[in-house]
């Protein structure tokens, strides 16, 4: 159990990481333009910063599949939700950005929520709900994925609320297909190629990303990034302890709750860090007010 804790934290610091990356990446080299479509999704992906970005997400989604097979899936999604406070904390060191008492609360509450969550949980749930719901899993990305295509010419802050809705609850899936994946033993993969549920956890990460990606373009990164926090925490937690019989330690079932309220609330708080924006220098400020007068293509900020 506790090599699972520390890859969930290890999950959350390259995720919180690399969302300082790819919303840098994603604002900068590709305005918003909610009706850009793929294409426009794609030139966001397509700097350096959003593929360091990449990049980290890729070791971090590695300690997250180590951590969803020994953790309960309340703890591992908790923990990528605090994320945000790695991103927070990160922005004020690196990118002078000022954190005021809400947010320094929002950390507080991430890590001792964590705390918490880690102190009362488990072990990861044996029950086999049987191969429908690997199924069952395939079926939800497909129903994302075309939620998502339904949303991408709502306006603003419709758009960014469904996109991170969608992308949390995508995430979510991925979680659970990691829980549902058959054991491989030495090189047999066949289990794996076999399983519908290895196609649910790529599939849901690919929609996830994309639609992350349409969230922070389109501008209202706080309300896309609340909405993920609330989409991979509460449904994915519940289900895990319902379908895959997720437990708590005797007797610690309130003290977990707490945990799982405060991580989440203390997340939520941090929301607008989904966004990465450098104080202004008196330099910045006063090209400001010269756009003011002059108006020219305004400068994405993050």
């Amino acid at each position: 159990m506790l090599l699972g804790l520390a890859m969930a934290l290890l999950a959350a610091l390259c995720f919180g990481s690399a969302m300082v990356l790819q919303a840098l990446g994603a604002q900068r080299h590709s305005p918003a333009e909610p009706g850009s479509g793929l294409l426009g999704t794609a030139k966001a992906m397509l700097n350096i910063p959003f593929a360091c970005g990449l990049v980290l997400d890729l070791f971090g989604f590695a300690a997250q599949l180590v951590a969803l097979r020994s953790l309960p899936l309340y703890v591992v999604q908790a923990a990528l939700a605090g994320a945000l406070a790695v991103t927070a904390v990160a922005g004020a060191a690196l990118l002078r950005l000022r954190l005021g008492r809400a947010e320094w609360a929002g950390v507080a509450g991430v890590c001792v929520g964590l705390a918490l969550l880690g102190a009362t949980a488990g072990k990861e749930g044996d029950k086999h709900p049987g191969s429908a719901l690997h199924w069952i899993l395939l079926g939800a990305i497909v129903v994302i994925a075309v939620g998502g295509a339904a949303a991408w010419r709502l306006a603003e802050p419709a758009r960014a609320a469904v996109m991170g809705a969608l992308c949390g609850l995508g995430f979510g899936v991925v979680g659970l297909a990691v829980r549902l994946l058959p054991a491989v033993h030495g090189m047999d993969l066949m289990p794996l190629v076999k399983d519908p549920a290895t196609y649910a956890l790529l599939a849901g990460g690919a929609v996830a990303f994309v639609f992350m990606t349409e969230g922070v373009r389109g501008g209202k990164v706080t309300t896309a990034t609340a909405a993920m926090v609330l989409g991979e925490t509460a449904l994915p937690a519940l289900l895990g302890v319902i379908l895959l019989g997720d437990r708590t330690r005797p007797g610690l079932l309130w003290l977990a709750l707490l945990g799982f309220a405060v991580a989440v609330a203390g997340a939520l708080a941090l929301a607008r860090f989904g966004e990465v924006a450098p104080v202004e220098t008196p330099a910045e400020s006063a090209a400001g007010a010269v756009n003011a007068i002059d108006p020219q293509p305004e400068h994405q900020r993050h």
